[in-house]
Protein backbone atom coordinates (compact mmCIF):
# COMPACT_ATOMS: atom_id res chain seq x y z
CA UNK A 1 0.00 0.00 0.00
CA UNK A 2 1.33 3.17 -0.95
CA UNK A 3 1.54 5.96 1.76
CA UNK A 4 -0.49 8.64 1.29
CA UNK A 5 0.85 12.47 1.89
CA UNK A 6 -1.48 14.99 3.06
CA UNK A 7 -0.65 18.37 1.59
CA UNK A 8 -0.98 20.63 4.71
CA UNK A 9 -0.50 23.62 2.80
CA UNK A 10 -4.28 23.28 1.51
CA UNK A 11 -5.93 22.38 4.55
CA UNK A 12 -8.17 25.80 5.69
CA UNK A 13 -8.74 25.79 9.46
CA UNK A 14 -12.58 26.67 10.03
CA UNK A 15 -12.54 29.87 12.76
CA UNK A 16 -15.31 28.78 15.43
CA UNK A 17 -18.08 31.32 15.57
CA UNK A 18 -18.13 32.73 19.01
CA UNK A 19 -21.01 32.39 20.74
CA UNK A 20 -20.85 34.06 24.72
CA UNK A 21 -19.62 37.51 25.02
CA UNK A 22 -15.78 36.27 26.60
CA UNK A 23 -15.52 34.59 23.59
CA UNK A 24 -16.40 38.04 21.55
CA UNK A 25 -13.90 39.65 23.36
CA UNK A 26 -11.26 37.03 22.86
CA UNK A 27 -12.39 37.37 18.96
CA UNK A 28 -11.14 41.30 18.76
CA UNK A 29 -8.38 40.62 20.62
CA UNK A 30 -9.21 43.20 23.51
CA UNK A 31 -8.32 40.70 26.36
CA UNK A 32 -4.74 40.70 24.96
CA UNK A 33 -4.49 43.93 24.82
CA UNK A 34 -5.96 44.11 28.35
CA UNK A 35 -3.16 42.36 29.98
CA UNK A 36 -0.66 43.59 28.25
CA UNK A 37 -1.44 46.76 29.42
CA UNK A 38 -1.84 45.51 32.75
CA UNK A 39 1.99 44.22 31.90
CA UNK A 40 3.16 47.79 31.17
CA UNK A 41 1.45 49.17 34.46
CA UNK A 42 -1.08 51.21 33.03
CA UNK A 43 0.45 53.13 30.59
CA UNK A 44 -2.09 52.50 27.99
CA UNK A 45 -5.19 53.84 28.37
CA UNK A 46 -7.85 51.58 26.73
CA UNK A 47 -11.20 52.71 25.79
CA UNK A 48 -14.58 52.86 23.43
CA UNK A 49 -15.75 56.52 21.90
CA UNK A 50 -18.98 55.94 23.59
CA UNK A 51 -17.47 55.43 27.12
CA UNK A 52 -15.59 58.57 25.87
CA UNK A 53 -18.42 60.65 25.53
CA UNK A 54 -20.41 58.77 28.19
CA UNK A 55 -17.36 60.23 30.83
CA UNK A 56 -16.98 63.26 29.14
CA UNK A 57 -21.44 63.66 29.47
CA UNK A 58 -21.27 62.68 33.48
CA UNK A 59 -18.82 64.79 34.26
CA UNK A 60 -20.10 68.11 32.83
CA UNK A 61 -24.03 67.81 33.59
CA UNK A 62 -25.69 70.96 33.02
CA UNK A 63 -29.01 71.59 34.46
CA UNK A 64 -31.52 73.88 33.30
CA UNK A 65 -33.00 76.55 35.48
CA UNK A 66 -36.48 75.35 36.89
CA UNK A 67 -38.03 75.36 40.20
CA UNK A 68 -41.79 75.35 40.72
CA UNK A 69 -42.17 74.84 44.39
CA UNK A 70 -40.51 74.39 48.07
CA UNK A 71 -38.28 72.03 46.69
CA UNK A 72 -36.62 74.55 44.38
CA UNK A 73 -34.93 75.83 47.87
CA UNK A 74 -33.25 72.75 48.79
CA UNK A 75 -31.80 72.97 45.00
CA UNK A 76 -30.42 76.27 46.00
CA UNK A 77 -29.07 74.87 48.95
CA UNK A 78 -27.39 71.82 47.25
CA UNK A 79 -25.45 74.52 45.03
CA UNK A 80 -24.21 76.43 47.75
CA UNK A 81 -20.88 75.67 49.39
CA UNK A 82 -22.07 73.28 52.13
CA UNK A 83 -22.83 70.57 49.78
CA UNK A 84 -21.41 72.07 46.87
CA UNK A 85 -22.73 70.15 43.54
CA UNK A 86 -19.76 71.81 41.67
CA UNK A 87 -17.66 68.51 42.58
CA UNK A 88 -20.08 67.18 39.90
CA UNK A 89 -19.48 69.82 37.17
CA UNK A 90 -22.78 71.07 37.62
CA UNK A 91 -21.96 74.60 39.19
CA UNK A 92 -23.96 76.27 36.37
CA UNK A 93 -27.46 75.98 36.31
CA UNK A 94 -28.29 77.29 32.44
CA UNK A 95 -31.14 80.26 32.15
CA UNK A 96 -31.75 78.26 28.69
CA UNK A 97 -32.76 74.87 28.10
CA UNK A 98 -31.35 74.54 24.67
CA UNK A 99 -27.81 74.86 26.93
CA UNK A 100 -28.91 72.09 29.61
CA UNK A 101 -29.06 68.38 28.97
CA UNK A 102 -30.78 68.12 32.64
CA UNK A 103 -33.69 69.03 34.15
CA UNK A 104 -34.41 68.99 37.86
CA UNK A 105 -38.17 68.84 37.85
CA UNK A 106 -38.31 70.46 41.41
CA UNK A 107 -42.04 71.02 43.33
CA UNK A 108 -45.36 70.62 42.09
CA UNK A 109 -46.77 70.45 38.35
CA UNK A 110 -50.00 71.63 37.88
CA UNK A 111 -51.71 71.08 34.61
CA UNK A 112 -51.40 74.71 33.76
CA UNK A 113 -48.29 74.38 34.69
CA UNK A 114 -47.57 70.86 32.45
CA UNK A 115 -47.16 72.31 29.15
CA UNK A 116 -44.22 74.51 30.20
CA UNK A 117 -42.50 72.26 31.51
CA UNK A 118 -43.04 69.75 28.75
CA UNK A 119 -41.94 72.64 26.40
CA UNK A 120 -38.53 72.84 28.22
CA UNK A 121 -37.85 69.36 27.76
CA UNK A 122 -38.35 69.44 24.04
CA UNK A 123 -36.31 72.54 23.55
CA UNK A 124 -33.31 71.04 25.55
CA UNK A 125 -30.07 69.42 23.44
CA UNK A 126 -29.98 65.53 22.89
CA UNK A 127 -28.56 63.74 24.98
CA UNK A 128 -30.86 64.78 28.19
CA UNK A 129 -32.07 63.47 31.43
CA UNK A 130 -34.58 64.59 33.65
CA UNK A 131 -34.55 64.04 37.52
CA UNK A 132 -38.03 64.10 39.46
CA UNK A 133 -37.68 65.80 42.92
CA UNK A 134 -39.89 65.31 45.64
CA UNK A 135 -43.22 63.52 46.55
CA UNK A 136 -45.09 66.46 44.59
CA UNK A 137 -43.33 65.72 41.32
CA UNK A 138 -42.78 61.69 42.03
CA UNK A 139 -46.97 60.94 42.42
CA UNK A 140 -48.49 64.77 43.39
CA UNK A 141 -47.71 64.56 46.88
CA UNK A 142 -49.93 65.74 49.28
CA UNK A 143 -52.59 67.29 46.25
CA UNK A 144 -52.91 64.67 44.59
CA UNK A 145 -56.53 64.39 44.78
CA UNK A 146 -56.44 67.85 43.60
CA UNK A 147 -58.08 68.28 40.17
CA UNK A 148 -55.17 70.74 39.41
CA UNK A 149 -52.35 68.82 39.91
CA UNK A 150 -50.81 66.18 37.58
CA UNK A 151 -50.09 62.61 39.58
CA UNK A 152 -46.33 62.77 38.42
CA UNK A 153 -44.33 64.33 36.12
CA UNK A 154 -43.94 61.15 34.50
CA UNK A 155 -47.03 61.55 32.76
CA UNK A 156 -45.68 64.47 30.15
CA UNK A 157 -42.03 63.48 29.86
CA UNK A 158 -39.56 60.52 30.56
CA UNK A 159 -37.88 60.77 33.99
CA UNK A 160 -35.08 59.00 34.49
CA UNK A 161 -34.15 59.40 38.28
CA UNK A 162 -37.01 60.32 41.35
CA UNK A 163 -36.22 61.75 44.37
CA UNK A 164 -38.44 61.15 47.04
CA UNK A 165 -38.92 63.04 49.83
CA UNK A 166 -41.10 66.39 50.96
CA UNK A 167 -38.71 68.49 50.53
CA UNK A 168 -35.35 66.19 49.86
CA UNK A 169 -33.05 67.17 51.92
CA UNK A 170 -29.64 68.32 49.67
CA UNK A 171 -27.88 64.84 50.52
CA UNK A 172 -30.86 63.25 48.72
CA UNK A 173 -29.80 65.59 45.92
CA UNK A 174 -26.76 64.70 45.32
CA UNK A 175 -27.74 60.63 45.96
CA UNK A 176 -30.22 60.91 42.93
CA UNK A 177 -27.35 62.84 41.13
CA UNK A 178 -24.94 60.23 41.78
CA UNK A 179 -27.40 57.32 40.49
CA UNK A 180 -27.82 59.40 37.31
CA UNK A 181 -23.99 59.66 36.80
CA UNK A 182 -23.99 55.82 37.28
CA UNK A 183 -27.01 55.43 34.44
CA UNK A 184 -25.05 57.65 31.90
CA UNK A 185 -22.08 55.32 32.64
CA UNK A 186 -23.44 52.14 32.27
CA UNK A 187 -24.77 53.48 28.51
CA UNK A 188 -23.43 52.36 25.60
CA UNK A 189 -21.37 49.26 23.92
CA UNK A 190 -18.62 49.23 26.31
CA UNK A 191 -20.93 48.77 29.24
CA UNK A 192 -22.05 45.85 27.77
CA UNK A 193 -18.74 44.54 27.37
CA UNK A 194 -17.57 45.46 30.67
CA UNK A 195 -15.33 48.62 30.19
CA UNK A 196 -17.07 50.42 32.52
CA UNK A 197 -15.34 49.54 35.48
Amino acid sequence: MDPVTIDTTKIKHMKKKPETAIEKLEDTGLINTLLAAKDREGLILLTTIDQLFNWARLSSLWPVTSGLACCAIEMMATAMAHHDIARFGMEIFRASPRQADLMFVAGTVTKRMAPRVKQLYEMMAEPKWVISVGSCANTGGPYHESYAVLKGVDQIIPVDVYIPGCPPRPEAWIYGVIQLRQKIKNEGYGAKWGLNK
